[in-house]
């Protein structure tokens, strides 16, 4: 269960900042509705640190609350079946 939590947080963070490159370059994005099923998969940690590090979806509130609350709820499923 660890290394898929892990593979899944490193694939979601992959794909949010490919997807703020994206943005810069003016190019076809993610759909917002595949950033959340990532992170419904358990990937909403590595959502969250990149959506720090790269300032991407900050500024939208279902992703600056959304993602925080969801990221806490990943890591105590985690935990719980660990």
């Amino acid at each position: 269960m660890l290394m898929y939590f892990v593979f899944i947080n490193l694939i979601s963070y992959i794909v949010m900042g490919n997807d703020k490159r994206k943005a810069k370059q003016g190019k076809w994005r993610t759909r917002e509705s595949t950033l959340w099923l990532l992170a419904l998969m358990g990937g909403a940690a590595g959502s969250w640190v990149a959506m720090q590090t790269h300032r991407h979806k900050t500024k939208h509130p279902a992703f600056k609350y959304g993602m925080p609350i969801l990221a806490v709820i990943d890591l105590s499923v985690l935990v719980y079946f660990s």
